[in-house]
């Protein structure tokens, strides 16, 4: 399928987009619908991951993202909040903070991606999750995990939570 695109000032140009490309967004559009309802909790670490893996593929910079929870860890939304260049990202507790009140949220997962694909976390990522999290718990917000993730068809998700660190 070809979409043309133009503006009235320039040439327009051609973007491919191949029969993956639609079944991947498709496949995004189905699994938000799903959590999005009222009702459907995210009850396991597998669910989370699917998730992150549709949401995260293919950005090739680092991206810090936030889903928002209620108390019975139903999704109240996901959100890419900060975008950075290939090796980093700047990301505030504040503006984190500020967006879960926005949105009435009693519980955080927390998500980023490695660009250079090796999903271990680093000191720079364990220092700033114990950053947002004691900011979060002075508002009575939980923050309930934070993943990393590495690689692009075969990605790698790190669990703080998996490993002890939250």
């Amino acid at each position: 399928m070809n979409t043309a695109i133009r503006n009235e000032d320039s040439p327009g140009y051609n973007v491919q987009q191949d029969g993956d490309d639609k079944l991947i967004a498709d496949a995004i559009k189905a699994l938000r619908k799903r959590l999005h309802c009222r009702g459907a909790a995210l009850t396991s670490p597998h669910e989370v991951r699917d998730l992150i893996r549709l949401s995260i593929a293919g950005c090739i910079n680092e991206v810090f993202c936030v889903m928002f929870l209620r108390t019975d860890h139903s999704l109240i939304a996901q959100e890419e909040l900060f975008q950075g260049t290939i090796d980093g990202a700047s990301v505030y507790p504040r503006v984190i903070a500020q967006r879960a009140l926005t949105l009435n949220a009693a519980a955080v997962i927390l998500y980023h991606n490695h660009p250079s694909g090796n999903a271990e976390p680093s000191q720079a990522d364990k220092a700033l999750t114990s950053r947002i999290c004691d900011a979060l718990k002075l508002i009575d917000i939980r923050v309930l995990d934070h993943l990393i993730v590495g690689g692009d068809v075969d990605m790698q998700i790190e669990s703080f939570a998996e490993r002890g660190l939250i």
